[in-house]
């Protein structure tokens, strides 16, 4: 049986494996492509929709449970594809 996670932007259940992990490290946005960085993650759907809706909502703050905002620079730049080789990605 497959794990399933709700995406932070949409708010959608769909498989683990079709949702991309963002944890937070010292205020920045970090996408964990690997699904191993230690800490608290938020999963969401890599599309400018749902990013742009969790960052417009506020939920990767909540979900995240940081204070304060968030630099959201490095996962703007991979949306706007760069960056694609972050975290030891295939």
């Amino acid at each position: 049986m497959e794990s399933v996670r709700t995406c932070v932007g949409c708010r959608t259940r769909a498989p683990r494996a079709s949702l991309l992990r963002v944890v937070a490290i010292d205020s920045v946005l970090i996408p964990d492509e690997r699904a191993s960085m230690p800490g608290r993650g938020a999963w969401v759907h890599e599309t400018y929709e749902c990013m742009d809706a969790a960052i417009r909502r506020r939920a990767f703050v909540r979900a995240l449970r940081v204070s304060g905002p968030l630099d959201t620079h490095t996962i703007e730049k991979r949306l706007n594809g760069y960056g694609n080789k972050v975290n030891g990605s295939k």
